[in-house]
This record gives C-alpha cells, sequence and structure tokens, in this order.
C-alpha cells in the first residue's frame, strides 16, 4: 500500500467514524430522559423530569441579572441560566416556571421544596454552604468604578493620580470605606443610602466615581455609553452560584455538568448571547486542546473561574 492509498482509507475510516459518532449523539439525545431515570428514586432530578418542567426561584427587579423588559418579559442572567437547566432536561428551554421570591427566601424556598433551585445573583459563603449546596459559580463578581463619559478624570489611572481630591460614592455598610480606599488609598469616601442615590451623586457630579457591582458597571456602560463609563478597575471578587437542596448528588451533579458544558463546552449558544446582551462584552474565549477551563478578564483583574 503505498502513502497516498493508505491517507485515501484513514480518510474513509475517519468519515465513518465520525457518522458513527452522529448516530451516536443522536441516540444520547433521544435516550436522554431515559438515562436520567437511572438516579436515585428520591432525587429531585427525577421527579422534576416527571413533572415536565422546572421551578426556579428568582427575582424581577435588579438588572441585569433578573428583570422585565420593555416588552414585560422575564429576561437577565440569572433567568437565561435556568433556561438553560430547562433546555438540558427537556431540550426546550421555555419548560421552567419562574417563582418571584424576596432576596430573604431565596434559601427558605429551597429548604421546603417550594422551589427546585434558586437562581437569583446569590454571593456564595461558607456560612450559606451549611445551609444550601451551591452549583459551581457562574459568574465572578465583584466591586468596579463607575464614572461619567465626559470627566476629565473618567479613568482609573486618573482617579488614583487625584489623590485625596477623588471623591467616590459606595453603598452604606461597615466596609464601605476599606474597600474603596483597598484601591484608592488617598481618595475621600461618600457612604450614601441606597443605591439609586450612589449614582445619582455621580451624575449630579458630587463625586468622580460610583463604587458598585461589577456587573452593574458593565451593563449601565453598554446601555447608556453616553452616560457612564467603565473606569477600568475591579476587586474584591464574590461567586455567583445557583442554590439547590443539600443531599442530592445525582440532581447536584446534573446542574453543575450542564452549567460547565453552556460556559464551556459546545451548548454555548444561550450564555453566549445573554453574556453579550447583559454584560456588553464578547463571551468567555474558549481554547480547544487546552485544560484551562477560565474566561479571559477584561479590564482590571484577571480572574479564572473556579473548577466545578
Amino acid at each position: 500500500m503505498n502513502d497516498t492509498s493508505g491517507r485515501r482509507d484513514f480518510l474513509k475510516l475517519g468519515m465513518a467514524g465520525l457518522a458513527a459518532a452522529g448516530v451516536v449523539g443522536a441516540a444520547v439525545t433521544v435516550d436522554a430522559q431515559k438515562a436520567a431515570a437511572q438516579a436515585a428514586p428520591d432525587s429531585l432530578l427525577r421527579t422534576v423530569l416527571d413533572r415536565g418542567k422546572l421551578i426556579v426561584g428568582t427575582g424581577s427587579t435588579n438588572a441585569p441579572w433578573h428583570f422585565e423588559n420593555d416588552a414585560g418579559e422575564l429576561v437577565g442572567m440569572d433567568i437565561t441560566m435556568g433556561r438553560i437547566l430547562a433546555k438540558g432536561l427537556f431540550d426546550d428551554p421555555t419548560k421552567v416556571e419562574f417563582v418571584m421570591q424576596d432576596p430573604a427566601q431565596r434559601i427558605p424556598n429551597v429548604t421546603t421544596n417550594k422551589v427546585d433551585i434558586t437562581i437569583q445573583f446569590m454571593t456564595m459563603s461558607a456560612q450559606r454552604s451549611q445551609l444550601v449546596n451551591f452549583s459551581r459559580p457562574y459568574y465572578v463578581e465583584g466591586v468596579a468604578l463607575l464614572s461619567l463619559p465626559t470627566a476629565e478624570n473618567k479613568t482609573f489611572d486618573k482617579l488614583l493620580a487625584g489623590g485625596s481630591a477623588t471623591r467616590v460614592s459606595i453603598l452604606q455598610n461597615v466596609d464601605a470605606e476599606a474597600q474603596v480606599h483597598s484601591v484608592l488609598p488617598e481618595c475621600q469616601v461618600m457612604q450614601i443610602d441606597t443605591q439609586a442615590n450612589v449614582l445619582q451623586a455621580l451624575e449630579s457630579k458630587r463625586v468622580d466615581a460610583a463604587a458598585v457591582d461589577l456587573s452593574t458597571v458593565r451593563w449601565l456602560a453598554s446601555r447608556n455609553p453616553d452616560r457612564y463609563f467603565d473606569a477600568g478597575k475591579s476587586w474584591l471578587s464574590m461567586l455567583y452560584g445557583a442554590a439547590l437542596r443539600q443531599g442530592d448528588l445525582d440532581w447536584l451533579t446534573f446542574v453543575n455538568s450542564t452549567f460547565t458544558i453552556a460556559m464551556f463546552g459546545h451548548e454555548n449558544a444561550l450564555y453566549d448571547a445573554a453574556f453579550k446582551d447583559f454584560f456588553g462584552q464578547e463571551p468567555p474565549a474558549r481554547h480547544p486542546g487546552s485544560p484551562a477551563i477560565s474566561p479571559a478578564g477584561r479590564k482590571g483583574v484577571t480572574r479564572p473561574l473556579p473548577p466545578p
């Protein structure tokens, strides 16, 4: 056999293998729910599949995570993560019921079986992990600086160079001043009672920058570039994860696997569209052949998401 015929035979085998893989892939899709029936009899995975819909606890008043758009539709990154789970369960992202709940009910509604899962910009902590299981993180939140696009000192470097003349507003809390001074050690910190007033202080030019959530900075700067500017600094990482009842490994594993595939694998259409829409950025780059599962950071710090 010469090299040419050998290569031809090899390519034939390769194409046959791809065809077989397609058949197997189709079979896997068709039998997904049958396979899930192998979950423990008391697993919520089996319960949800038998019910025919997913029940997600969330909110409706906090863009870009969960809010109503101009058409009155519930949208946001949290809402998308719920639809990603429904797509994984039923191959239909619409087979999900969203239950509106107060942030104080995020854990109780999970532990009392009122919802299957809470997806509501919930910061993961060791204390909360004693009460619920958390999914793998689906966003690394942080504190960031929002400034005015017309300001001379709109960038972080200029704000830092301003020293004690730089003024920053932030929502009042016990650690607020220390949080700001960790990156702008000489600035004046103005603690304010509500987030709306934190932004109003910036808009009225009583401060040079507002320290708010990174996701809020990205949302406002991308939607209103003539009104807000991302100063280019973020810090104090906090992990957002979905909350699930403890003691159900099958359900937790399914949620983690579905999130990981949507964020870093091949079933990423819903996640990518939401990431661009709600954060105004291209979704994290994925590199086939590389073992790293970590999105590239932008404008400030580069922090990979932890593994599931």
